[in-house]
């Protein structure tokens, strides 16, 4: 079995078909069929059911798919981990992150890392709160910033770099947008924008309600925080959000204003795999993580 059937067979299973594989490989199609076949004689199995010009792949092809694309990822990462072995300063990190941490936490570590170490390239993965953990599960990145830190997941180490506080942002006009600071119940009311079930920041918001005896009365959903700040802005309700999102201004036309009775808190923080090394240039990356905002916790208190 040869690295470059392998190749081939995966770009054929991803597009389910030959030209279109040979195409995005840049060889024949011949060249791809011949070695298809070549590997379905070696292991005395069909990977493809062929149907015309278009294939799928058969159960047990499914599952070959599955070991082969975990095969290409560890020569991968054992190519870069030579390249970086000889110069950690010049690697690449590839990094899951959240919407939420898009406009500022994520460009500022980066910028502040790039100072010390110019050279290093990044991959960025902008993902939901569960697919940064399955991409970091599986290997698609080994590093992922999210918010809050999970604790009870499995194959993944999660570290802790700062709590923020999750605040209200009102439309100027509402009627307690004069406040100083909001008893979350007296949003009881209210028609609430918030992310979609699933979404992690939706259920501290809905849990943070639930615990004063009310569900929150959700009149939109938006899956992008630039979305949701949009929609209040336009007047059509409230919402909560981490303080962070807010640090370059506020939108148009809305205030935001301290939550108390509860205080509704995130950690935000850094989960790298438990059952693989980082490489050396994420290693220097994750240490500084800790460091930085160590730093920048002390200096804003």
């Amino acid at each position: 079995m040869e690295l470059r059937q392998i190749k081939y067979f995966i770009e054929v299973a991803k597009r389910e078909h030959v030209t279109e594989a040979a195409h995005a490989l840049h060889v024949a199609q011949s060249a791809v069929s011949r070695q298809i076949v070549n590997l379905e004689v070696e292991l005395g199995v069909d990977l493809f059911i062929r149907e015309g010009r278009n294939v799928k792949l058969t159960p047990i092809g499914i599952m070959f798919l599955e070991q082969m694309e975990q095969a290409i990822k560890l020569i991968d990462n054992a190519k870069r981990e030579v390249e970086e072995f000889l110069d950690p300063e010049k690697g690449t990190i590839r990094i899951g992150f959240p919407s939420s941490l898009a406009a500022y936490t994520l460009p500022t570590a980066i910028s502040a890392f790039r100072e010390r170490y110019p050279f290093v390239k990044f991959q960025l993965n902008q993902g939901s709160y569960r697919y940064l953990i399955d991409g970091v599960v599986k290997g698609e990145f080994n590093l992922a910033l999210l918010g809050p830190v999970p604790k009870k997941e499995k194959k993944i180490i999660g570290k802790t770099l700062f709590t923020e506080n999750i605040v209200a942002l009102l439309p100027h006009d509402h009627p307690l947008a004069h406040k100083r600071i909001l008893n979350l119940s007296e949003l009881r009311d209210d028609s609430f924008i918030l992310f979609p079930d699933g979404f992690v920041l939706r259920e501290i918001i809905v849990t943070a309600c639930g615990q004063l005896g009310f569900q929150p009365q959700v009149s939109f959903e938006g899956e992008d925080i630039d979305a949701i700040k949009g929609l209040v802005s336009a007047g059509l309700g409230v919402t909560l959000i981490p303080e962070i999102t807010l640090i370059d201004g506020l939108p148009r036309s809305t205030v935001k204003i301290p939550i108390t009775e509860p205080n509704v808190t995130r950690t935000v923080g850094v989960i790298i795999p438990s059952e693989r090394e980082l490489l050396p240039t994420e290693k220097l990356f994750n240490e500084f993580l800790s460091e930085f905002f160590s730093i920048l916790d002390r200096f804003q208190h």
